[in-house]
C-alpha cells in the first residue's frame, strides 16, 4: 500500500512563477516533482515495515547464534569428557577423531 507523499504545488508552482518561469513549465515542473517523490521515497508506514522485518531478522540471527553456540559448547564438553575418559587421547592437539571420541 504506497501512501503519495504530501508536497505543496501550489507553492513550488508560485514560486517558480515568481522565479521567471511560465505557468506551463512550473506547472509541468510540479507534476514531474510529484511523480518523482512518490516513485522514489518511502513513507514513514513503508519504513516503520522495514523496521519490523529488520527486527525479525535480527531475532533470528541471534537465535541461530544462540543455537550454535550451545551446540558448540555440547560439542566441545563432550570431547573434553571423551578425554578424560581416555577415548581421545589426541584432544585437543590435533585433529580430533570424533569417531574414536565417543566410539561411533
Amino acid at each position: 500500500m504506497n501512501q503519495a507523499i504530501t508536497f505543496d504545488t501550489h507553492r513550488f508552482v508560485k514560486h517558480l512563477i515568481d522565479g521567471g518561469f511560465t505557468e506551463q513549465q512550473a506547472e509541468t515542473l510540479a507534476d514531474e516533482q510529484v511523480s518523482l517523490l512518490n516513485a522514489n521515497l518511502a513513507t514513514k508506514t513503508e519504513i516503520a515495515n522495514i523496521h519490523a522485518d529488520i527486527e525479525i531478522l535480527r531475532q533470528e540471527t541471534k537465535d541461530n547464534i544462540e543455537s550454535s553456540h550451545s551446540s558448540f559448547l555440547k560439542w566441545v564438553f563432550g570431547a573434553l569428557i571423551a578425554k578424560e575418559r581416555g577415548r581421545c587421547t589426541d584432544f585437543p592437539f590435533g585433529q580430533v577423531n570424533i569417531r574414536k571420541c565417543f566410539q561411533i
